[in-house]
């Protein structure tokens, strides 16, 4: 887990880089209410697994860099208690913790969560109300802001050149920016063999296939597969939420069953949906049917016999 955190390093200061300091007080805020969670809540000891850093971390990335700071500490103390230590602590949590306490902060604080500032003339300028206090209204209403490459596919009709959304330089939240980054710590925990790579690879296969069909039939409608695959926080959530030890099918068929689903879920939220991304849905979702692809895709005991309907 801790090798995880590092991979996380070189993403977290790639949003340092686009969003300055708003990203650290963020990802900080939501790492520390994590962690106090854990510390208070959690099993002895149990903040020497990482996994506390790892929910942390992940629900930062996947927050835009104006929400206030309580925001964030509320969301990561929500990913914790109760997307992990109500289950019963680590192992037994059924949805991704750190998607849970987004899922969370979606509903309580949705315009706060839709509201993604703009590149500031100076790096040391906050892209929000970051310092607000507990339920109080924003004091930075002249912070610009601005759509996200799905949000201007959603409602306007355009796309984002594929450069920008690799090189980060787009709105969106923390862990959406630089994909090829994303794709680089990725591909390095999959060669060290911490994640199964069947499940990043399923995602992308289908969401390619299935927006490349749409694609060829409809040219103008639709965007290519490529925008797809980079945009939003697919990269993020195919590498490090989707293949979450815990919330992820045992088996290697069901992890290209779960990974198939969470691609095709994702493309139908983007394109027929009423919301611009569709992958946090699409994980959580899947997550709640894994025992149930775990249990289909159980390979047979040698020396039994098959199961048979009754």
């Amino acid at each position: 887990m801790w090798t995880v955190v590092a991979t996380l390093v070189p993403i977290l200061a790639t949003s340092v880089m686009f969003f300055g300091p708003s990203a650290l007080l963020v990802t900080g805020a939501a790492t520390a209410g994590a962690l106090i969670t854990e510390k208070v809540f959690g099993p002895r000891r149990s903040l020497l697994d990482g996994s506390g850093m790892i929910t942390g971390l992940l629900l930062g990335l996947t927050l835009p860099a104006g929400l206030p700071m309580w925001m964030a500490f509320v969301g990561g103390a929500f990913s914790i208690g109760f997307g992990k230590l109500v289950f019963g602590g680590l192992g037994q949590n059924v949805f991704n913790p750190a998607l849970l306490g987004r899922a969370f902060l979606q509903a309580a604080f949705p315009v706060a969560m839709t509201t993604w500032p703009t590149a500031q003339a100076s790096w040391w300028q906050l892209r929000g109300d970051n310092l607000a206090l507990p339920l109080f209204s924003a004091r930075a209403p002249d912070v610009l802001t601005g759509a996200t490459p799905l949000g201007l596919l959603k409602f306007e009709g355009e796309t984002t050149a594929l450069r920008d959304l690799m090189l980060g330089t787009t709105g969106g939240s923390l862990g959406e920016t630089a994909g090829i980054v994303i794709l680089i710590c990725g591909l390095y925990l999959a060669l060290r063999n911490y994640l199964n790579w069947r499940i990043p690879a399923s995602i992308f296969l289908s969401v390619f296939l299935f927006v490349g069909v749409l694609h060829l039939l409809f040219p103008t409608q639709y965007p290519e597969p490529a925008f797809m695959l980079f945009s939003g926080g697919l990269m993020l959530g195919a590498w490090y939420m989707a293949t979450d030890l815990v919330t992820s099918p045992v088996t290697n068929l069901g992890c290209w069953i779960f990974g198939i689903g969470i691609g095709a879920l994702v493309v139908v939220i983007r394109l027929w949906g009423g919301l611009a991304e569709g992958v946090m849905y699409a994980i959580l979702l899947m997550n709640a049917l894994v025992p149930f692809i775990n249990r289909a895709t159980q390979p047979r005991v040698f020396g039994t016999a098959r199961r048979t309907a009754s």
